[in-house]
């Protein structure tokens, strides 16, 4: 399912214009995002958990030449699902 088929599931299920989901799911992404972005973790009971993880400065190797590359700190967005959403899935 992709962000238009979403819109159109919720639109229909919730009888809500497709105009108006598609503000919503937009500024719930957005807010997601931003969040995030500032280092804050958001948590949504039931479904997971988005934050931002830390990623170290380390030394990896080039599996052609087999010399030492060093690649930079960085931070990544990280998802976690929650106990109920995983039972869902392994029905």
């Amino acid at each position: 399912m992709n962000k238009t088929q979403l819109i159109d599931a919720v639109s229909k299920a919730a009888d809500i214009k497709k105009r108006d989901v598609e503000t919503i799911v937009e500024n719930f992404l957005n807010t997601i995002v931003d969040t995030v972005a500032k280092g804050e973790k958001v948590q949504i009971i039931g479904f997971g958990n988005f934050e931002r993880k830390e990623n170290k400065a380390r030394t990896v190797k080039n599996p052609r030449t087999g010399e030492p590359i060093e690649v930079a700190a960085s931070k990544s967005p990280s998802f976690s699902v929650s106990k109920v959403f995983k039972d869902k899935v392994n029905k």
